[in-house]
């Protein structure tokens, strides 16, 4: 089986990774931190704003059983890509909408995606599209963490 990743960042890591640990296709699903400055940033320093990382989920999937066209759909379907760094009472840019390309392919998905969705929402979307960065994985703590407290979801 040849695996594929791909890494969103939509809001609190905590919900999203418990929807897509719960899509059919998915094989595992990191959360952690992506898009900054800051080599192996701890959750206090992303929290401060001062790194530049968003809150993100690392997803390894079997392309066989689920395309990424269909993990974007599982992205616009779960978070509010139209609020600028804030996802319900989350605000800050580490909440903020973004999907992280690891290639050619997966970018000319996201930016189809992204201007299929723009009539579905009553404000502009303001997703970000950018390469792939360094990603560094959340401390333990938060793996798996609404799964280890036995509860299903959070406020996504």
């Amino acid at each position: 089986m040849a695996t594929e990743q791909a890494t969103f960042a939509m809001g609190c890591f905590w919900g999203v990774e418990v929807t897509f640990r719960n899509t059919p296709g998915v094989k595992d699903a990191i959360v952690g931190y992506t898009g900054g400055h800051t080599a192996n940033p701890t959750y206090q320093e992303v929290c401060s704003d001062a790194t530049g990382h968003a809150e993100a989920i690392l997803v390894t999937y079997d392309p066989a059983e689920i395309s990424y066209e269909d993990l974007l759909k599982v992205f616009w379907d779960n978070h509010n890509p139209t609020t600028l760094n804030r996802q319900g009472p989350d605000v800050g840019t580490q909440y903020r909408s973004a999907i992280f390309y690891h290639s050619a392919a997966q970018k000319a998905a996201a930016e189809t995606s992204k201007a299929a969705m723009a009539g579905r929402f009553p404000r502009p979307i303001v997703t970000e599209i950018v390469p792939a960065a360094p990603f560094y994985p959340a401390e333990e703590y938060h793996q798996r963490y609404l799964e280890k407290r036995g509860l299903a979801s959070c406020h996504i």
